[in-house]
């Protein structure tokens, strides 16, 4: 039995889904729209976090963790072009691998970060933490434009990474929501051509940007939230 804990909203557990369907997997969605009680999230894991997954008895949470396992355990891919990678990290190129997707995973919590301080009133210009948040994401974008070589599909050659994956995932979260951020992604013509071949898959498709602030009780069928009247 697989099933997977996540908040609508996360990018992190869009990017989780999505590995899951390019792999084919069937699995449990145990959905929330606002995040599970502590009660709830202590139950599943002892950092309270979600996504969290199960495997039969297996047990895994923070999403990085989660699709490494899965990459390493599911060895079979779908027939699409790019495949999804064999590997989290290449053998032969681990150290940098490794190095780009903390990076990524970096600006995905800088992001939502700064997300849930709006929520409780709080402008990134108004707080030093938030600020130096905002600033990472452009530093980010730049330095890992430069990690793309002009030829690759993406971080990896000739697959879908789980570092493509996950840079989606925090960049299209940002676009979606009421930030005030502008991500010029234009400065970065080779991400921005990844995102934008990324966002035609059919796994991207099948699990959409939704995003969610106070007030959201559902969402209409294009993913346009509903709020609570």
């Amino acid at each position: 039995m697989r099933a997977l804990l996540f908040t609508t909203g996360s990018p992190f557990a869009r990017a989780v889904r999505i590995v899951l369907d390019e792999l084919g997997l069937d699995y449990e969605r145990r959905e929330e729209i606002t995040t599970p009680s502590a009660e709830e999230r202590a139950a599943a894991t002892p950092t309270l976090q979600v996504p969290t997954f199960w495997d039969g008895d297996q047990t895994l949470w923070e999403s990085g963790t989660i699709v490494e396992y899965l990459l390493s355990t599911y060895r079979s891919r779908l027939a699409v072009e790019p495949p999804l990678a064999l590997h989290a990290f290449r053998p032969d190129n681990e150290w940098q691998d490794k190095l780009i997707f903390s990076t990524i995973q970096t600006f995905g919590n800088a992001a939502t970060i700064i997300s849930q301080m709006k929520w409780s009133g709080v402008e990134a210009p108004q707080n030093g933490h938030m600020k130096r948040s905002a600033e990472k994401l452009a530093h980010i974008l730049g330095w890992l434009e430069g990690q793309i070589h002009q030829s690759a599909v993406g971080f990896m050659p000739d697959c879908i990474s789980m570092q493509d994956v996950f840079l989606a995932a925090h960049v299209r979260f940002v676009q979606a929501r009421p930030l005030g951020i502008d991500l010029e992604l234009s400065h970065y013509p080779k991400l921005e051509a990844l995102l934008d071949r990324l966002d035609d898959r059919s796994s991207f498709m099948e699990n959409p940007v939704w995003w969610w602030e106070p007030g959201v009780v559902g969402y209409q069928p294009d993913g346009t939230p509903v709020h609570n009247s």
